[in-house]
């Protein structure tokens, strides 16, 4: 209906066109929401709208399919639920502000129960035609879910994977498709849900998404809520490189992206993440058909990349590339990629390009360092140079530097702690090194030192502790070369001493055994060659098994010495995998401590019978006892299982009481097994003193020690007692002392 009214626009006064058309309306008996009136060149004409009908309409979801009739305007339309008539589920036919005409809202369902469930999902069939519903109902059930607890249970995800990998599986991917599946994944990421056990299938299915996905265009990008994936369709004759960055991101907001098509080592000092690819890959694009995809993703969050082997933090968000069907490695040049650190890296931490290796820990995946180099920018940027594409991140190491076995939790502590706990831990090991080496140097040097089998053990484990410190204090050094092979080797050989160190303390404990309490009717051929065999060769046995079950299992570790000045460069090769640190160290050091508390045990009871019989209150037996246990304290590596009880508030009090003591264990085994031992002392004045101080080797003391030998050597080699020299209680007492040779 037109009305046309034709007046000049003086009649109206002085009013603009808006008053005259406030005025006519005023005027018009017609409705204003079904009218639209315009003023052109004098004349006002007034079209009346027909706002019409909601059409026909049907609608799928997880409360079943309904075919909603058409309706007029301001018309509510009700229809009864799938699993219960009596209930009714509306729906509003409305006049949309901007069009005018009739539109209908969103269903209401709050009155009926859902059809699909999680479940019944698993039950749903997926075919080529109805992969858009089967989206929409599990983005349905997901939002309703997590709306109301938060979080998915761990049957409720394995459903809805399982299912989008279905859809996968026949589904044309669109880009609406697309984007439907990946918010689904950013809906999870944001939520409560635990995604560790399906990590790696949630990226393979963004993976596939990237792939899979038909777009018009040279490239498209679908940016969610903390996830972005960008895919590139390029040219092989054309490629010289390509660079995706995410410009600005805060969590749980929309990434901003961009792509750049050419190689850019060095994106703007903003960007939260970038990765730069070499033109280098053109040849891998060559060889790649006629799919030549490259798919950039971005991850703002975490959940996705928890290895469950390790205690490294990952300090920056995750971006990968990859190119489609193909595994891009061994790249003449390098992949660039330039990650923002989520927390500032203090002084005495430093910083590891890693990427996610989906075949660790059994296929649930694990950071891996090799095949990439790390430059530190500054505390805030993190530069890594890779030979293949994946999925990248920075870790940020902490410092704790210590004797290997410092902390059984392997959780962190305060950063003053760390630095105190670190110098005292390399200076207690390299005093330890020096008085070792001397050890080591007098039993060798004076063959009468070393004629019975207490000073042939102790030599072989002064030697195991030397090549423990010896490796804990150039570990940093060598691993500074960010050498893989050479990282490997330092660590097993690392894990090699330590081992063999607390063999040779349990074998110490053996012998002592056969000395004190089997002392009659033992004879063992081969006897120290036999220690040697297990001293040396059952560590050599577990590292083997180590390397030949997982070689990746050595690495990188938080236990390391680090400082800014030797400009981040270095790490501490150790066990990465928390299960090999558990079995083949605690548990095995374990196990010798609780063999040699039980002859610590057996020995201080044996000596304090030996005392009863001499006079009470003696106070030189007393400090005699004292000295005696203070040795074998030592000797048997006794102050290792405080480190079983650094936990709680008496952790660090322990850490403390654990570096020292065991840091010197060295020094204090030379103090009571070498220095405190007359014999030793006279060897000394022998061979290396002058004037007055030299003793002559035919002194008496000499012969006397020849003609005691003698007698011992008759005992020792009789038919009752072959390897062990019971000559009287009294050398059993005194040999745990230190004051005189020890003769089993």
């Amino acid at each position: 209906m037109l009305y046309e009214c034709a007046f000049h626009i003086q009649a109206f006064g002085t009013r603009n066109i808006t008053e005259t058309k406030d005025l006519i309306h005023k005027l018009l008996t017609t409705k204003h929401t079904d009218n639209v009136i315009t003023i052109q060149a004098g004349v006002i004409e007034i079209t009346h709208i027909e706002p019409g009908i909601c059409p026909e309409d049907t609608t799928k979801g997880i409360y079943g399919e309904y075919i909603w009739p058409s309706g007029e305007p301001e018309q509510n339309t009700s229809i009864g639920c799938y699993k219960n008539p009596a209930k009714k589920g509306y729906r509003q036919c409305d006049l949309d502000p901007d069009s005018e005409k009739a539109t209908w809202r969103d269903p209401d369902f709050s009155k009926c129960k859902p059809v699909f469930t999680f479940s019944n999902l698993g039950d749903l069939i997926v075919t080529a035609n109805n992969t858009a519903d089967v989206v929409g109902i599990i983005e349905d059930l997901v939002n309703s879910e997590l709306g109301s607890d938060g979080s998915l249970t761990g049957e409720e995800l394995n459903t809805v994977v399982d299912k989008l990998a279905e859809v996968m599986g026949v589904a044309t991917v669109t880009p609406e498709l697309g984007s439907k599946i990946i918010g689904i994944i950013s809906d999870l990421l944001g939520s409560d849900t635990v995604l560790s056990a399906v990590g790696n299938r949630i990226l393979n299915l963004i993976e596939s998404v990237g792939n899979k996905m038909f777009f018009s265009g040279e490239s498209a990008n679908v940016t969610v809520p903390s996830l972005a994936v960008s895919m590139v369709n390029v040219d092989p004759d054309q490629f010289h490189g390509l660079t995706f960055g995410v410009s600005s991101f805060s969590t749980g907001l929309v990434p901003e992206i961009f792509v750049n098509q050419s190689f850019v080592s060095d994106p703007f000092e903003g960007a939260v993440a970038s990765i730069s690819l070499p033109s280098a890959l053109e040849t891998i694009l060559h060889n790649n058909g006629n799919r030549r995809r490259v798919q950039f993703q971005f991850y703002g969050v975490q959940e996705l990349f928890k290895d469950m082997e390790s205690n490294l933090t990952l300090n920056t968000y995750v971006v990968s590339a990859s190119v489609s069907n193909s595994l891009v490695s061994n790249l003449n040049e390098s992949v660039v990629v330039i990650l923002r650190h989520l927390k500032p890296k203090e002084t005495s931490d430093r910083v590891q390009c890693v990427y996610w290796d989906f075949q660790k820990n059994n296929g649930q995946g694990g950071w891996s360092s090799q095949g990439c180099e790390t430059e530190s920018r500054s505390a805030y940027l993190t530069s890594c140079r890779c030979n293949h594409l994946t999925h990248f991140g920075v870790l940020l190491v902490s410092e704790v530097a210590c004797v290997v076995l410092q902390d059984v939790s392997r959780t962190p502590i305060s950063e003053k702690d760390r630095q105190i706990l670190s110098i005292i831990s390399y200076l207690g090991c390299g005093v330890s090194s020096i008085f070792l080496g001397i050890n080591l140097l007098t039993y060798t040097a004076f063959g009468k030192l070393r004629k019975d089998y207490p000073s042939k053990i102790l030599l072989n484990l002064s030697g195991a502790l030397l090549g423990l410190n010896m490796v804990f204090l150039l570990n940093s050094w060598l691993s500074s070369f960010n050498n893989y092979g050479l990282c490997i080797t330092t660590a097993v050989t690392l894990h090699y001493f330590m081992l063999a160190s607390f063999t040779w303390m349990a074998l110490e404990a053996v012998h002592m055994y056969f000395a004190l309490v089997k002392v009659f009717n033992i004879y063992v051929p081969s006897y120290i060659l036999k220690f040697c065999a297990l001293g040396w060769g059952l560590p050599l046995v577990i590292v083997s098994l180590v390397l030949a079950i997982d070689m990746d299992a050595y690495g990188n570790d938080s236990s390391r010495k680090s400082a800014d000045d030797l400009q981040n460069s270095e790490s501490f090769c150790w066990l990465q995998s928390n299960v090999v640190f558990y079995i083949t160290v605690l548990a095995f050091v374990l196990l010798v401590m609780l063999i040699n508390l039980s002859v610590f045990i057996v020995v201080l009871v044996q000596i304090r019978n030996m005392r009863t019989n001499k006079p009470a209150g003696n106070k030189g037996s007393m400090l005699q006892d004292l000295r005696a246990a203070a040795s074998l304290t030592f000797l048997l590596g006794l102050t290792w299982p405080l480190a079983f009880f650094a936990l709680g508030p008496a952790k660090v009090p322990l850490l403390y009481f654990f570096s020292i003591l065991n840091s010197l264990q060295g020094f204090f085994i030379f103090v009571f097994h070498c220095l405190m031992k007359e014999n030793v002392r006279k060897q000394w004045r022998i061979h290396l003193c002058c004037g007055r101080f030299r003793l002559n080797d035919y002194s008496d003391w000499s012969r006397s020690v020849t003609c005691d030998r003698s007698k011992q050597n008759q005992l020792v080699n009789s038919p009752s007692l072959r390897s062990v020299d019971t000559s009287s209680s009294r050398k059993i007492s005194e040999s745990s002392t230190g004051s005189a040779p020890v003769h089993f």
